[in-house]
């Protein structure tokens, strides 16, 4: 049977940051939303803050489709053969199979919201 969806209501603040696998140099995330949250566990919904020259190991996914959306800072954003500046406000949806990365090249911290859908790769990888 499935677990009912509850709303959830919490302060960033309370939600610790943490450095998951595939991740190095300072590139946290604190994971604001997740199945946990939802019947299907079809979101992940994280924040990241990468120190300079922080990044995350260039990667895929089976299954997953994912969103960056920038806040703060400016990111190099690899996409298969291609590299591009991410700078606030600037965002970019990645579909399943394509080849990603981002990291911090700039002096500042570079802040951007992460929605992964859906939450869970189905090969059982683990999630970046």
């Amino acid at each position: 049977m499935k677990q009912a969806q509850s709303m959830v209501l919490k302060s960033m603040g309370e939600v610790p940051w943490q450095e998951y696998p595939g991740h190095f140099g300072g590139a946290l995330s604190k994971a604001l939303v997740g199945p946990e949250h939802t019947t299907e566990g079809l979101v992940d919904f994280r924040i990241s803050r990468y120190a300079p020259m922080a990044y995350v190991q260039v990667h895929s996914h089976a299954v997953q489709s994912q969103i960056y959306y920038v806040l703060e800072g400016e990111g190099t954003l690899t996409l298969g053969e291609e590299v591009r500046i991410m700078k606030p406000h600037d965002y970019v949806l990645v579909p399943p199979g394509l080849t990603h990365g981002i990291s911090n090249q700039g002096l500042e911290a570079l802040v951007f919201f992460v929605i992964t859908t859906p939450a869970r790769d189905s090969l059982g990888q683990e999630e970046q």
